[in-house]
């Protein structure tokens, strides 16, 4: 009887221990997962090396919050600060490029396009880039946005 005990109780030991090892390692969380998680509030924006961030063109966007929900929309609330014109609204977005470009309805920031350059998106941080025309300069300049939850 004693045997049979062991037996039993080595044999539930291995399947237990053979069933644990065969559960497949969690799956990171997708780009669009990562995105739509919670919403997005701009914490800082440089151009060409330098800290646009207090710049009073973007002064109003700095409280957006931003929040994209995982059927290609996003919300634009614009929280304290209203810009003129308002910049809030529902608008739609899309991964392109092998998901290395996030392209917008609407330009988030004057000067600037719909179309960014995904540079880091991960669970505390988005980090897009695109050419902006920051007036009085005509010409267009590479700006980086990030952003955190």
């Amino acid at each position: 009887m004693k045997k049979l005990f062991t037996f039993s109780l080595l044999s539930m030991l291995m399947i237990a221990l053979l069933s644990n090892s065969c559960k497949k390692a969690d799956t990171p969380p997708t780009n669009t997962e990562l995105l739509t998680r919670s919403p997005w509030i701009l914490l800082s924006a440089s151009a060409s090396g330098t800290d646009v961030t207090n710049n009073p063109l973007l002064t109003c966007f700095k409280d957006n919050i931003i929040t994209f929900a995982a059927a290609g929309t996003f919300n634009v609330n614009e929280s304290a600060v209203i810009c003129s014109p308002s910049t809030a609204g529902n608008f739609t977005w899309t991964f392109q490029s092998g998901e290395t470009q996030l392209v917008l309805s609407a330009p988030l920031f004057p000067g600037g396009s719909g179309t960014f350059s995904l540079s880091v998106l991960n669970e505390s941080s988005l980090v897009i880039s695109q050419n902006v025309t920051i007036p009085p300069s005509p010409t267009p300049i590479a700006v980086i946005f990030t952003f955190r939850h």
